[in-house]
């Protein structure tokens, strides 16, 4: 492999694998900042040896195991300093909690690394655009340009909004671990918020030569189908989980050959993934099933079952299938894509 592919083959791993990298990294450190460069780190050491041994089988497990040493040297680093200069001993803190050994947390899992990040990001003591801004770039892997095209704002303004929020955690003293009931409770309409932003992120990207990110698709789907086995009383997380999946359906006939996007009535839906529409459609009678009063994704789910079931995309079929939809209009609700 040559240069310009092993280029090429880490920048592709990386925007895979740095989410992940830097969740697990959050639990084992408990400081984001710290992650991310623990994380970069990685990045510079796969830069430096790959071009010479090639990408390993496993990328992610190397860059996670390369970020793992680092760490491990940085809290090696610390613990040295502070025993040979007792002035800064007697301001470390002693306490297990606040100086964990990431050699024992080496195998130790928590969860999913990816989600109670997302939980911890959707911390009630951040705004809501923070919360977005940070999950997009703390899960979605997106770049801070890119985040700021989504918010129509300057890279400059989004990067002094995400510091904020990352200081804002770090003054709050959040436990980087899944929340208990109550904290989950609090903060799950938040996160179901940005999983639907994530989601649409990819849906319909914002910037890139892609007008669609299907990766970013894929990881919303699989952290909300996570939640979903968490919290399975919660009819919102069902009916979110559903609207994604059906919506993620049609993505073969959403372009044509040439990349021009398809309006929905001219979709071929030979091209619909059936076995997501199965999933999509099991999930909304699931989220019906658990309550009687449903909430604006169980709605939109239900909308977008009914395109599923129609075999054209005409009114007249949407009102038959769907007619507790008709008081909404049929031509409100229909998505163009």
């Amino acid at each position: 492999m040559n240069g310009d592919n092993i280029s090429r083959a880490i920048e592709t791993v990386w925007r895979m694998e740095a989410p992940r990298l830097v969740a697990g990294l959050v639990r084992m450190v408990r400081d984001i900042s710290l992650a991310e460069e623990l994380a970069q780190e990685a990045l510079v050491g796969a830069l430096q040896s790959w071009p010479k041994s090639g990408v390993p089988d496993n990328p992610g497990a190397w860059l996670m195991t390369s970020a793992k040493r680092c760490a491990i040297d940085y809290f090696r680093h610390n613990a040295m300093v502070a025993r040979k200069l007792p002035e800064i001993a007697h301001a470390t803190p002693t306490d297990a909690s606040a100086a964990p050994d990431p050699e024992a947390l080496l195998d130790a899992g928590s969860g999913d690394d990816l989600l109670n990040l997302m939980f911890v990001a959707c911390h009630p003591a951040l705004s809501p655009e923070a919360q977005s801004a940070l999950t997009l770039r703390l899960i979605g892997g997106l770049s801070t340009n890119e985040i700021a095209r989504a918010f129509l704002v300057s890279e400059a303004t989004m990067a002094q909004r995400i510091v904020r929020a990352k200081r804002t955690l770090a003054e709050a003293g959040e436990r980087f671990a899944f929340p208990n009931s109550a904290e989950r409770q609090a903060r799950l309409g938040s996160v179901l918020g940005v999983l639907y932003l994530i989601f649409n992120e990819g849906y319909s990207a914002t910037t890139g030569q892609d007008w669609m990110r299907p990766q970013l698709c894929e990881e919303a789907m699989r952290m909300g189908r996570i939640l979903a086995q968490m919290v399975p009383d919660q009819s919102e997380v069902h009916g979110l989980v559903a609207l994604m999946e059906l919506q993620a359906s049609r993505f073969a006939a959403r372009h044509g050959a040439d990349g021009t996007p398809i309006l929905l009535a001219e979709q071929n839906r030979a091209r619909w993934d059936r076995t997501l529409i199965g999933r999509g459609l099991a999930g909304v009678d699931r989220a019906r099933a658990e309550s009687l009063h449903p909430g604006s994704y169980s709605l939109q789910a239900a909308i977008a079952a009914c395109h599923a079931r129609a075999a054209l995309s005409c009114g007249n079929r949407l009102e038959r299938d769907c007619p507790t939809l008709r008081p909404i209009g049929t031509n409100q609700s229909r998505p163009r894509y």
